[in-house]
């Protein structure tokens, strides 16, 4: 009884001292209002900034334009537009872009693997696809739309986060075999 009386008398010191620990920590440094406020901001700015695929590649000739990839680097290894320049996504910070983009006034275009189709290994498209957990369920989920879970939506809220305006996005599905377009990576063949 005694070695009951103990072990839980050191358990529930345990776990104050683990409550405690946790609770002596500083919020973490995210903030949801912030972020709210910010995507306020950019839904009427980048509805502006939607372009088709003749006015992206228009504008990729113009001097100074920056193609920017923030998809993994693996995957920017292999394929990815011609020109384009890599940031990963997970490796935004204020320092890390200024390297990559040092003017706030450069025009930057952006895309994703959203933006192709024709080849799902390297542009897998981001889709969440709603999940049945009951007979009743399984028969709303299937009447429910899947949800867009692109890459180009949070690399345009945090560049102009950040302070650059001057982005364009893809709007199109695009095939890779389009004539229009090149590419250029580990596994693109070289050729006209």
């Amino acid at each position: 009884m005694t070695s009951r009386i103990f072990t839980f008398a050191a358990m529930l010191i345990l776990a104050t001292q683990t409550s405690a620990q946790v609770r002596s920590y500083a919020p973490a440094k995210v903030s949801f209002d912030d972020f709210k406020g910010l995507v306020a901001n950019v839904e009427t700015h980048r509805s502006s900034r939607l372009v088709d695929l003749d006015t992206f590649l228009k504008k990729s000739k113009e001097p100074g334009v920056i193609i920017l990839d923030t998809r993994s680097a693996f995957r920017y290894e292999r394929i990815h537009v011609k020109g384009a320049r890599h940031l990963g996504f997970t490796d935004f910070t204020q320092d890390n872009i200024q390297k990559v983009i040092p003017s706030f006034d450069t025009t930057i275009l952006i895309y994703c693997n959203n933006n192709f189709e024709g080849n799902q290994i390297d542009f897998a498209t981001k889709i969440a696809i709603p999940r049945p957990r009951g007979s009743l369920s399984a028969q709303f989920a299937a009447q429910e739309k899947p949800t867009m879970m692109a890459l180009n939506i949070p690399t345009y809220i945090n560049l102009y986060g950040y302070g650059y305006r001057n982005v364009y996005e893809l709007d199109e599905l695009v095939n890779v075999n389009d004539p229009r377009i090149r590419f250029e990576g580990s596994i693109v063949k070289d050729g006209p």
